[in-house]
């Protein structure tokens, strides 16, 4: 027996926010859907082998090495070797994957400010929201058992 909470509780509401909030992200940009997004970002932050990358956005190798495939035919990622591993990939952003990922970056933030900036404390929001994402973090690392790469509290 599965038991549901009231949908008025706190949680739900923001479970219900979080996922609409995502499809304003997803429509930010007609040239890069978030699923990529989230790959250049995630490159970009240093995790520059595939498997990271994966795991850190809880993806399976296939859904990876569709989007790593799909972005270098694109010309914004460059696949290269790792030292030490010839098993394992090198991923990078071109010139071209920077100039679109802070294109798009901006465009994201440009409708979460403007989101954010509707409601009583817009400034805590934003800081709440980054507080999520360190959590998001942690929790993916602890799963994955590695080191979360977050933004200090």
């Amino acid at each position: 027996m599965t038991i549901t909470p009231p949908s008025g509780t706190k949680a739900v509401q923001a479970v219900r926010a979080l996922a609409r909030a995502s499809r304003v992200l997803e429509r930010s940009s007609a040239e890069l859907n978030l699923a990529h997004y989230r790959v250049l970002s995630a490159i970009a932050s240093g995790d520059e082998r595939a498997s990271r990358v994966a795991q850190r956005l809880a993806l399976g190798r296939p859904a990876i090495s569709s989007a790593v495939e799909a972005l270098t035919k694109r010309g914004l990622l460059v696949r290269g070797d790792v030292d030490g591993d010839q098993r394992a990939t090198a991923l990078s952003l071109t010139p071209a994957g920077e100039e679109l990922l802070a294109r798009t970056e901006a465009e994201m933030v440009e409708r979460v400010t403007g989101l954010a900036a509707r409601t009583p404390d817009g400034d805590r929001l934003l800081e709440a929201l980054g507080w999520l994402g360190s959590a998001i973090d942690e929790v993916m690392a602890e799963k994955a058992g590695t080191t979360p790469m977050t933004q200090p509290r």
